[in-house]
């Protein structure tokens, strides 16, 4: 049996490879996934301040640190029984929504649009975003790259720095904004909207109106239906900072929604041996192996998910392009993992459009932006959804804050059991007769691609070991020796 290692995969956060075997015929008899690393923040956090987790969580990832952040202060809200004022919640989702807008522009314009611009098959040193300027034009790289800064502008005015902000605090957030930043984040606002709108033009006039790159997305190889997860607010619309989270089958029905705290009695999770991520599935289905359908517990978190747990986007300009969304790929709901890029176009463009409802909401100028904590630590659940998936942090303190235990599950975790399906999946429709080139390899990567994981954050095991291998290597660069501790 011949075995192919793609090592590293490129274009996502973290590291991870993927392993593919061949049989005698050349065909693919199986794929992984393999995550080699291990991070362990949840060991990190015990025996420190509650108060401090939405400082130390944010250093797991420089990619998506304010989802942590967000995800960390709910969790602190809720130990210390503590409800925020208005004008707090309001200004922690204009914080991230401005975070949404500039991380949905790195992961498609840097990491997903090279395979559609420039074609799965280009050669890997023009497949960048080096590549993607000189295809689309150094005007248009320049708007993603002001884009993105203009986001992040925003993200580093609340929370005193760009990356790993500090912005909120339980019971509320560090500071109050004035009139002067409140008409600057509008302006701002105002041109990530429009940007928004070019950014999902931009997706029409090159991948949907290229029918190779449709009959791709559209292909077997990709299609992947299992239950999704999503957060939606009261009237089932798509909202990532707060709400019920909600789960619907592959015949988009709903199965379930919960609230934070009730997290443990619909998501459980499974190790395997060869990797150090762990699986999650729905408990009420229950664990069936790594496949796909309605009578496996494996669910997807992604752009996709959201769109297809919602009943639709909660402003207007992001409503009509769902709505064209679903109208173009058969309707609701949408198992085409490719499509994932664009639904998160649709998303960018509802961050954007809800910052820009947020910053013309005279309250978020009060001056009452925090309650104090008056009760006894306790226990408390956080949740938001992430870029990549629904993000849950949970902690257990003593009478004096003190975390005694965490637990934290992610969006790329979420994920992993379909980036696993997905990536055989592929595999088994693109290596046949065990021809390989670089370019077939590429949509093997394109398969776990879309769901923007980032291995960083995700990597955690229980009960906790890490192997060791050391590889010696002579002056040649030949292996000499490999010394392996399991």
């Amino acid at each position: 049996m011949q075995k192919i290692s793609i090592d590293p995969i490129t274009r996502l956060e973290g590291h991870g490879r993927i392993d593919i075997f061949l049989n005698d015929a050349g065909d693919v008899a199986n794929a992984y996934m393999v995550i080699p690393e291990l991070r362990g923040f949840e060991k990190f956090a015990e025996g420190r301040r509650v108060e401090e987790m939405n400082d130390i969580t944010p250093r797991i990832c420089g990619v998506c640190p304010e989802a942590h952040h967000m995800a960390a202060t709910k969790a602190c809200d809720a130990v210390y029984h503590v409800d925020p004022p208005p004008t707090a919640k309001k200004l922690r989702e204009l914080f991230y929504s401005a975070f949404y807008v500039a991380d949905h522009t790195v992961h498609f314009y840097i990491l997903a649009a090279p395979d559609f611009v420039l074609g799965p098959d280009a050669p890997p040193a023009e497949r960048n975003i080096l590549g993607l300027i000189h295809k689309v034009g150094v005007e248009t790289g320049t708007a993603v790259i002001q884009a993105r800064g203009k986001a992040m502008d925003i993200v580093g005015a609340l929370g005193g720095r760009k990356v790993h902000p500090t912005f909120g605090v339980p019971g509320g957030v560090a500071k109050k904004i004035t009139e002067e930043e409140r008409a600057s984040f509008e302006k701002t606002a105002r041109e990530l909207v429009d940007f928004g709108l070019f950014s999902i033009q931009l997706f029409k006039d090159v991948v949907l109106k290229n029918q190779g790159y449709v009959d791709l997305i559209l292909s077997k190889a990709f299609t992947l239906p299992t239950y999704y997860m999503g957060m939606v607010d009261a009237n089932n619309k798509t909202n990532f900072y707060d709400g019920k989270v909600r789960v619907v089958g592959p015949d988009g029905k709903e199965l379930l929604k919960y609230s934070p705290n009730e997290y443990l009695d619909v998501v459980a999770e499974r190790v395997e041996p060869w990797t150090y991520l762990k699986f999650p599935y729905l408990k009420k289905v229950g664990w069936k192996g790594l496949v796909p359908g309605k009578d496996s517990g494996v669910y997807q978190a992604t752009p996709l998910s959201r769109l297809n747990a919602a009943d639709g986007m909660a402003t207007p300009r992001a409503q009509e392009a769902y709505e064209e969304f679903y109208a173009t790929l058969g309707g609701k709901p949408v198992h085409y993992t490719l499509a994932t890029h664009w639904a998160r176009l649709v998303e960018l463009l509802y961050a954007a459009e809800r910052l820009l409802e947020l910053t013309t909401d005279p309250e978020i100028t009060s001056s009452h932006f925090r309650n104090l904590p008056t009760e006894k630590p306790t226990e408390g659940v956080g949740i938001v959804e992430a870029p990549r998936g629904t993000l849950t942090h949970h902690y257990i303190t003593d009478e004096r804050g003190i975390v005694k235990k965490a637990n934290l599950i992610v969006g790329t975790t979420n994920n992993y059991a379909p980036i696993a399906i997905s990536v055989k999946q592929a595999a088994q429709a693109v290596i046949q007769k065990g021809v390989v080139t670089e370019g077939i390899l590429n949509r093997v990567e394109m398969a776990f691609r879309s769901y923007d994981p980032c291995f960083g954050c995700a990597t955690h095991t229980l009960p906790g070991h890490m192997p060791l291998e050391v590889r010696i290597f002579d002056a040649a660069g030949n292996i000499k020796e490999i010394l392996r501790r399991e």
